[in-house]
């Protein structure tokens, strides 16, 4: 019999006791399972995330992604633990995944450790993961390519989702209208798709300093309150297009490994290398896949007696998986047929059985 591979992600206790969490594919299922995945930019503002948050599928949310505008099922963050929220870390509802680095790190105005909360596992980190093997089955760790959102892809990927809606994942930082105006008054506008960095060293070389533009309004950089120094957000911007150019490089080891990053971000850099759909049809799309938890109705279903599958679906049988030890041609034994759907008299209840089938008396 061959032994399990170890998990990645386990507990600890403040004494340094390390338990296995066997989480791995728990999230798999009979077609590829989609999850959100949250990221801070502004554009998040513009989409309709109360939408997001009812759809019957869940949410990972990356830093402080998220906040005032939905509650993530999944969370993780690379940076350290103090620019954080207090009340993601004691939310028993949230799955955390942090480093082990972080363990005992006080929680932010308490006096836990985060190894204290709850729904909290750790993991290891391996940075020596290539373009294709940013997603590898066999990998000791989660990546690491100093990025929250790529470490949050593996994640997923090692839950067993296999398909990531991308929103508010600009992957850019742009500069504010402030910024532009000022610019173009030296004779310098902003090309398309221009790095941050480049277009302020343009604009020094207009006499327009990035300490004079620093001054003015620095737009939105998140969909939260928070800013960034200029400089900074150059520094931001410069790791956003590095990222996107990972995962374009990446493209085919995702592809062999089954994962699709689809993106619902308007503007996002990733947009050029990755589908983009719209997040009303991605709606539509979960709701006809998983089902409209809004427009289901429980009358009737507790004294349900009948099949509930299409009368045009075609015949389907139960077997036993088929044995490596088979030789010959030895072809199953089939049981006898039960029927795949009855009521008890009793309590009108529904039971499923399924026909049996096992190898042929004799097969060795």
């Amino acid at each position: 019999m061959s032994r399990a591979a170890p998990t990645l992600f386990f507990r600890l206790d403040t004494d340094g006791r390390q338990s296995p969490v066997t989480i791995e594919h728990l999230f798999a299922g009979p077609q590829p399972s989609a999850c959100w995945l949250i990221g801070g930019g502004p554009s998040l503002d513009e989409l309709p995330c109360e939408d997001i948050a009812r759809s019957p599928i869940p949410k990972m949310c990356v830093n402080l992604a998220g906040t005032h505008k939905l509650r993530p099922n999944f969370w993780t963050a690379y940076d350290p633990t103090v620019r954080f929220h207090r009340s993601i870390y004691l939310d028993p509802g949230i799955l955390k995944f942090v480093h082990r680095r972080r363990a005992m790190d006080l929680v932010p105005e308490t006096t836990f450790k985060v190894c204290d909360c709850p729904g909290v596992v750790f993991f290891d980190r391996n940075p020596h993961r290539d373009f294709s093997t940013l997603l590898s089955p066999d990998a000791a760790g989660i990546v690491d390519w100093s990025d929250t959102m790529v470490q949050a892809i593996d994640i997923l990927y090692r839950l067993g989702f296999r398909t990531a809606y991308l929103a508010g994942c600009e992957l850019r930082v742009r500069p504010a209208e402030e910024h532009l105006r000022r610019a173009a008054e030296a004779g310098c506008e902003m090309r398309p798709q221009e790095l941050l960095g480049d277009f302020v060293r343009r604009c020094e070389s207009h006499g327009v300093s990035c300490e004079e533009l620093d001054r003015l309004s620095r737009g939105r950089q998140y969909h939260f309150d928070e800013h960034k120094p200029l400089a900074a957000a150059i520094q931001t911007d410069q790791h956003y297009f590095r990222i996107a150019q990972y995962l374009r490089l990446s493209r085919t080891g995702l592809a062999r490994q089954g994962l699709e990053l689809i993106s619902v971000t308007p503007g996002s850099r990733l947009n050029d290398y990755f589908p983009y759909r719209d997040v009303t049809h991605v709606l539509a799309e979960i709701r006809t896949i998983v089902g409209d938890p809004d427009a289901e109705s429980a009358s009737g279903c507790y004294t349900q007696t009948v099949r509930r599958w299409s009368v045009e679906l075609g015949p389907m049988r139960d077997f036993a998986a088929p044995s490596p030890r088979r030789r010959g041609n030895a072809t199953p034994r089939r049981l006898p047929f039960r029927r795949g759907s009855v009521a008890s008299s009793a309590d009108t209840e529904l039971f499923i059985e399924s026909e049996g089938f096992h190898e042929a008396q004799g097969d060795p």
